[in-house]
């Protein structure tokens, strides 16, 4: 697939590091298939993968912080 950042690049599957940030608190989750662009670092994730990205992230951001208000 061609890139929609750089308009240049072809994508090839492999891993990334997604970040999400909501509040004070930070989700980092590791080895995530994605297509990344060969050009500009630029990765897609499928519908599928996004989802399951998206509902780790919640339980791990609820976990985290009732953790972090009952300190």
């Amino acid at each position: 697939m061609e890139c929609a950042i750089c308009k240049y690049g072809t994508t090839r599957s492999g891993f990334v590091t997604v970040t999400l940030e909501r509040d004070n608190c930070i989700v980092i989750l590791k080895q995530v298939p994605a297509d990344i662009c060969q050009n500009c670092g630029e990765y897609y994730l499928s519908e599928s993968v996004t989802a399951e990205v998206l509902q780790k992230a919640d339980r791990l951001f609820c976990s985290d912080c009732l953790k972090s208000q009952g300190e």
